[in-house]
C-alpha cells in the first residue's frame, strides 16, 4: 500500500465519524468585524492594540525584524535579558525563559526536566487527563512513567501519590491553572499542599491564566505560597496577551540546566526582537486591565446563567470561557453554523481535543463583549 493510501484511510475513518477536522472558512476582516467574535483567545483585545504595535515597530527599527540565530549563538539580544528579567520578577522566580510557542516550550521543557537519563529511576509523573496535547507529548518524549488522575481531583491524586509514596523515583505534578477548553481553575490549595507533602515537583501551564488571573493579571501562581514546592511555571504571550511566544519561569538551577539541555531552546532560532518588543509593552499593561478583566468574569457569570437556564451544559467553567457540550458532533457543528451566518462567531471543539461524546462549542469572551452581545448570543442559541 502507497504512502498516500495509508493517509487518505486515516482520513476517510475520521470523515465517517464526523470528526475530520477542516480549516475554518476565512472571513475577509470588513466582514469579520461586523461579527461578534466568542471564537478569539485574545480575551484583552491587545492584538491590535496602537501602543503594542509602536513598541513592536521601534525595537524591529533597533534589533530588526529576525533574530539571526539561536539565543547561544547570535540570537542573544539584550531585550531578551530584560524581559526575563522583568517576567521573573512578576512570578516571583529567579529566572525566566524564552520560547517561541507554548507547544515548544511545554513539549521541550517538560521533556528536558523528565528526562529519565538524569536519573536512576524513570520520574513518575502525575498528570490531569485534561492537560494539554503539548503536555502529553512532552511525557511521550521524554520516556517518563504517566500516572493519570481524574480532572481536577484532589482526592484521586492523593490516593496516586499515596500508592507510590514508597517509591524513590523522582515525582512530577502536571497541571494547568485555568483550563482552556472547561474554563475551571484549578484546585491550587489542595495541589500545592499535596506537591509539598509528596516531594513533587509541580509544573503548572498558566497558557490561559496568563492576563486573567493572579496578583496584576500575572497568572494565578503569584497568589500561591510555592515556598518549599520545588515549581516550574509556563504561560504564553499569544491568548491574553495578543502576541506569540511563551515563557518559562523557574529557579536559577533549572534555568540553567535548560540552556544545557533543553533541545527546543539550544536548537531553535531565537524569537523576532520585533515581537518581544511588543510583548514587553504588553506586559506592562496587563495590571491596568484587571478591572476589565473583572467585569469580563462577571458578564460570564451572567451568561452561564442563562445557558444553564435554557438547558443546555456548560460543563465545568467558572471563568470567561464556557463550553456548550453535546454528544452529537453534526449537531455541534450544525448550530456553530449557523450562528457563524447569524455573524456570531464561536469555535467547534472535539475529540480528542475533548473526552469523547464531549463535542462542544466553545465561547471565549473578551473585555469588549457586552449584554447586548451577550443577549444576541443567547437569542440565536
Amino acid at each position: 500500500m502507497m504512502h498516500a493510501e495509508i493517509y487518505l484511510k486515516f482520513i476517510t475513518k475520521l470523515q465517517s465519524q464526523n470528526r475530520c477536522r477542516v480549516l475554518p472558512f476565512v472571513l475577509l476582516e470588513k466582514n469579520k468585524t461586523a461579527c461578534i467574535d466568542f471564537s478569539t483567545n485574545d480575551y484583552l483585545q491587545l492584538s491590535k492594540s496602537p501602543g503594542i504595535l509602536k513598541s513592536g515597530l521601534a525595537y524591529a527599527m533597533q534589533y530588526g525584524i529576525g533574530s539571526t540565530g539561536s539565543r547561544l549563538l547570535s540570537g542573544n539580544h539584550p531585550i531578551f535579558e530584560t524581559f526575563e528579567t522583568q517576567i521573573a520578577q512578576s512570578k516571583k522566580t529567579d529566572k525566566a525563559l524564552l520560547f517561541n510557542s507554548g507547544f515548544q516550550a511545554n513539549m521541550a521543557v517538560l521533556s528536558a526536566l523528565l528526562d529519565s537519563k538524569q536519573f536512576t529511576k524513570k520520574p513518575l509523573v502525575f498528570f490531569d487527563k485534561f492537560n494539554h496535547k503539548s503536555l502529553y507529548e512532552a511525557v511521550k518524549l521524554s520516556d517518563a512513567v504517566l500516572i493519570r488522575y481524574a480532572h481536577n481531583n484532589m482526592t484521586h491524586l492523593s490516593a496516586l501519590l499515596t500508592k507510590f509514596s514508597n517509591s524513590d523515583a523522582p515525582k512530577f505534578i502536571v497541571a494547568e491553572t485555568l483550563y482552556g477548553m472547561d474554563g475551571d481553575i484549578v484546585d491550587y490549595e489542595n495541589l500545592v499542599k499535596l506537591a509539598k507533602q509528596h516531594h513533587a515537583l509541580l509544573y503548572l501551564d498558566e497558557a490561559h491564566a496568563t492576563g486573567i488571573l493572579g496578583t496584576a493579571g500575572y497568572g494565578l501562581s503569584t497568589e500561591l505560597d510555592l515556598q518549599g514546592v520545588e515549581h516550574v511555571l509556563m504561560g504564553t504571550f499569544s491568548k491574553a496577551m495578543g502576541g506569540s511566544g511563551a515563557y518559562i519561569a523557574c529557579s536559577e538551577i533549572i534555568h540553567q540546566y535548560l540552556i544545557n539541555h533543553c533541545a527546543g531552546f539550544i536548537y531553535s532560532t531565537a524569537s523576532s526582537p520585533m515581537l518581544i518588543g511588543a510583548m514587553i509593552e504588553a506586559w506592562a499593561l496587563l495590571p491596568s486591565f484587571q478591572s476589565k478583566v473583572k467585569n469580563m468574569l462577571n458578564l460570564a457569570d451572567y451568561l452561564r446563567l442563562n445557558l444553564k437556564k435554557m438547558g443546555l451544559n456548560t460543563g465545568l467553567s467558572q471563568t470567561h470561557i464556557i463550553p456548550v457540550i453535546y454528544s452529537d458532533p453534526a449537531q455541534a457543528f450544525g448550530i456553530k453554523k449557523k450562528l457563524q451566518e447569524n455573524h456570531i462567531l464561536t469555535s467547534f471543539v472535539q475529540h480528542p481535543t475533548v473526552p469523547k461524546n464531549q463535542t462542544r462549542i466553545r465561547i471565549a469572551l473578551h473585555i469588549n463583549h457586552d449584554k447586548k452581545d451577550i443577549h444576541k448570543l443567547l437569542s440565536f442559541l
